[in-house]
C-alpha cells in the first residue's frame, strides 16, 4: 500500500496561486506558471519589499519556495500569511501537505483541525484531516474524515481511494474494494492499480 504516496496533481485544487495584484507580483504569478520559482520568488520579493503583509504574495512566494523543496522558507511564507488571515483555507491545508511531505502528522493534523473548525470548510480539509490522522494510526476517525469529505463532495476520488486502502489494511476487503472501484471510476490511477492488487 502507498500511503505515505501523495498525489500532488490531485491537491492542485488547494493550492493554485492566489491572483495577486500589481505589476512584480503579477510577473511572479506568470513565472511560477512557467515553472521559474527562482525568479518568481525574487518577483515575489520585490512586490513584499513595499507590501510586507500581502498575504496573496506571501502565500504565493511561499509555494514557489515548496516547489524548489525550500521547505522551512515555504513555512515561515505560509506561517506569516496565516499570521495576517487566521482563517484562511488554502493557507491552512497548504500547510497541512507541507507537513505532509516532511512525514511530520501530527503538524499536519494541527492545521488541518484548525481548517475544518471554521465554518464553511471545504471537503479537502476533512480529506487532510484524515490523512493525517491515518498516518499517525488513528485509522477509525481517519474514517470518519474520509466519510465526510466524500458525504460533501461525492467525486472526491483520493478520499475514496485513501479510505478504501484503510478498509483492506483493516480486514474490511468487500467495503474497501467498493470504494477503490468509485475511484477508479472517477480516473484516479493508484484507484485501478490496487483494485488490480487487492480486489481480484
Amino acid at each position: 500500500m502507498r500511503l505515505h504516496h501523495w498525489v500532488g496533481a490531485a491537491l492542485i485544487s488547494i493550492m493554485f496561486l492566489f491572483s495577486c495584484s500589481g505589476g512584480e507580483s503579477n510577473k511572479g504569478d506568470d513565472l511560477f506558471n512557467q515553472g521559474a520559482y527562482e525568479e518568481a520568488i525574487t518577483a515575489y520579493d520585490n512586490f513584499l519589499a513595499s507590501k510586507p503583509k500581502n498575504v496573496k504574495a506571501l502565500y504565493n512566494r511561499g509555494r514557489s519556495y515548496e516547489e524548489l523543496g525550500q521547505f522551512e522558507q515555504a513555512e515561515r511564507d505560509f506561517l506569516a500569511a496565516l499570521e495576517i488571515d487566521k482563517k484562511n483555507f488554502q493557507v491552512l491545508l497548504s500547510l497541512s501537505n507541507l507537513y505532509q511531505k516532511q512525514k511530520k502528522h501530527n503538524n499536519a493534523l494541527l492545521y488541518a483541525d484548525y481548517a475544518v473548525e471554521i465554518p464553511g470548510a471545504p471537503a479537502m480539509a476533512y480529506f487532510m484531516k484524515g490523512r493525517a490522522l491515518h498516518q499517525i494510526g488513528n485509522t477509525e476517525e481517519a474514517y470518519k474524515d474520509y466519510s465526510t469529505a466524500i458525504k460533501m463532495d461525492k467525486n472526491f476520488d483520493m478520499a475514496y481511494y485513501y479510505r478504501g486502502m484503510l478498509k483492506i489494511a483493516t480486514n474490511r476487503k468487500k467495503s474497501g474494494c467498493d470504494d477503490l472501484s468509485a475511484a477508479a471510476k472517477l480516473n484516479f490511477q493508484d484507484a485501478k492499480d490496487a483494485l488490480e492488487k487487492f480486489c481480484k
